[in-house]
């Protein structure tokens, strides 16, 4: 009885495993098939929809409603690129400032020894080529904006050297500095066109050409400040003196060309009252450089 007993028990536990094992492939028959049959389902209530896509896979758009959008929108684009063009040429002449901007070491070489010793140039015309002025980088009389424009910003950098000899340094007193030089270029320049509009002067000289050439006085403004740094007040003042008297030369034989009529401009004596009123105009101009180019400098060098 035993023996039938652990026999039947042994061959329960043999078959319980069989039992198992048989259950478990009919729930994966049934799992398998389930997941058939779903999937099945589903892709059997999608079988007749397709989503209508255009070239740039947006669904709701056909290709000629995707054309026009983007034709439309270039347009647009097109349009306001044109609109900011001539709103800002209007203001700010981009196509003439690459003018005043052609420029070459052997030119910024030849202007720069121009205004620190202008008395041996003999011919002070600018050259035209065709009605158009050639580019300054071909005539050293051309006015550029290269000169000025570095001029300013060394003027300000050897600003803030000078304010660091005398421990004064800090960078609100040097952007105050920038600031009033610059709102002093600006003011020369409408005092100037102001003038010209007062004397009714028929001129060639342009905004930007005013700008340029009161941008020329940075340059004796920055031998001053640099010799007086290294050698003294003495020297500061001797070298400002020269570089006074140089921008005076430079700009009395460069605007008598632009301002005064063509036989006062050539030595001739020309009576009337409006060539006298041109000819103070053009001294005034003159004379305003080294006043400004002491006011800016002399409280850099002690």
């Amino acid at each position: 009885m035993d023996y039938s007993a652990d026999q039947s028990g042994f061959r329960q536990r043999k078959l319980q495993p069989n039992i198992l094992a048989r259950n478990s492939s009919m729930d994966a028959s049934d799992a398998s098939q389930l997941f058939e049959d779903t999937s099945g389902a589903r892709h059997g209530s999608q079988a007749g929809y397709k989503p209508q896509t255009g070239d740039h896979g947006f669904p709701g758009f056909s290709d000629p409603m995707s054309n026009l959008a983007m034709a439309y929108g270039s347009s647009l684009a097109t349009q306001g690129k044109e609109l900011m063009d001539k709103n800002l040429d209007r203001f700010i002449p981009i196509s003439k400032l690459k003018y005043y901007f052609a420029v070459d070491t052997v030119y910024v070489g030849k202007k720069l020894g121009l205004l620190v010793f202008p008395y041996m140039h003999e011919n002070w015309e600018v050259n035209y080529q065709q009605d158009i002025p050639v580019a300054p980088r071909f005539d050293v009389n051309a006015p550029d904006l290269y000169i000025p424009t570095m001029g300013f910003i060394t003027y300000i950098l050897v600003a803030g050297l000078a304010l660091g000899t005398q421990n004064k340094f800090s960078p609100e007193l040097l952007g105050v500095q920038a600031s009033s030089a610059f709102v002093w270029l600006v003011m020369e320049v409408l005092a100037v066109l102001l003038s010209l509009y007062l004397v009714t002067v028929n001129t060639d000289l342009t905004t930007i050409d005013l700008l340029a050439f009161a941008g020329y006085k940075y340059v004796g403004m920055i031998v001053g400040v640099v010799l007086g740094l290294l050698f003294g007040r003495l020297v500061y003042y001797l070298s400002l003196l020269w570089c006074c008297a140089a921008i005076f030369v430079f700009m009395i034989r460069t605007l008598r060309l632009k301002l005064l009529s063509e036989s006062a401009a050539e030595g001739r004596l020309v009576r009337g009252t409006r060539n006298q009123l041109r000819m103070y105009l053009t001294m005034a101009i003159a004379a305003a450089q080294p006043v400004f180019m002491y006011w800016l400098t002399f409280h850099l060098v002690r």
